[in-house]
């Protein structure tokens, strides 16, 4: 929404049930995953609001207390505060934000825009929806639980603030409709294909073995069964690596449409300072039958 000549606000809402057993932890990946959005639009945080539901009669009120300041914790680290917000008794805790924030019109980045010739860079691996499912079942390894939470509670500030340093011509959050998912809404968007590199495509450790022993949470079959008409998978993508490309993510990264020679810059200045390192996974081509295309 316009708010002066030059200025826009933009708004988004997300929360969900939790993916790990720590509150303070789940509290920081659903503000994390809240604020994404704002991230991938190219615009500035400003304030946000709770959307908590809570079983206050079944649960200590200490768990609630550890949820609600693991998401202020997280915005504190965003640079916003947390104005204030809406709580219900529910039956299952619930927790998210309604995070506002603020772009110059001419910095604001769509998740339409590909221009034919583009890279596509992925700032964090996919997997989480697959390894959050095997840590609800007690069989997640403790370093690969670890990894993913990591990442999880990790905000795309750093990611988003590069962009502003380099000529990126689309992006868009990889959240609940999995990498294929969103990709195809910004092929249709855009009026573009892409081709994905498989072997090119960042996973967690143990993402692979996990699937294969079938915690695929139904969120990602439902995305593989959705993405089916718009997809060419090569021979040697097999259904497990098909179901780990339709992942259901939760507080995923940035996926970036940008000209294939500011890729190689932007990947260096992302990787110079984060932790959790950005790849190449693709290219923008002319439009086709097939909007993704996976070799």
């Amino acid at each position: 929404m316009r708010v002066s000549s030059e200025k826009l606000l933009v708004q988004t809402v997300d929360f969900f049930t939790p993916v790990v057993d720590d509150p303070y932890i789940f509290g920081q990946i659903a503000a994390a995953n809240a604020l994404s959005d704002i991230y991938a639009m190219g615009a500035t945080p400003t304030f946000a609001l709770n959307i908590f539901g809570f079983p206050i009669k079944d649960l200590p009120k200490e768990i609630a207390a550890q949820i609600l300041k693991g998401g202020s914790d997280k915005a504190n680290e965003a640079g916003i505060p947390i104005l204030g917000g809406h709580s219900i008794d529910d039956k299952e805790p619930k927790y998210g934000l309604v995070v506002n924030g603020e772009v110059h019109e001419n910095m604001l980045i769509r998740n339409s825009g590909s221009i034919v010739g583009d890279s596509l860079i992925l700032t964090k691996p996919i997997g989480t929806g697959i390894i959050s499912t095997a840590i609800k079942n007690g069989q997640a390894p403790n370093d690969i639980e670890k990894t993913a939470i990591d990442s999880m509670k990790t905000l795309n500030k750093d990611a988003a603030s590069i962009m502003h340093e380099h000529k990126v011509n689309a992006a868009t959050d990889i959240t609940g409709f999995g990498l294929l998912g969103h990709l195809i809404e910004m092929c249709k968007s855009s009026n573009v294909s892409v081709n994905l590199d498989f072997n090119s495509i960042p996973f967690f450790a143990g993402t692979e073995e996990l699937a294969n022993s079938g915690f695929i949470p139904s969120g990602s079959k439902r995305n593989h069964d959705h993405v089916s008409n718009y997809c060419y998978y090569s021979d040697h993508v097999s259904t497990t690596h098909q179901m780990m490309l339709n992942d259901a993510q939760t507080s995923g990264g940035l996926l970036i449409s940008i000209p294939s020679d500011e890729a190689e810059n932007y990947i260096n200045a992302f990787n110079l300072i984060s932790d959790i390192k950005a790849h190449v996974i693709g290219k923008v081509t002319t439009p086709s039958s097939d909007l993704v295309k996976i070799s």
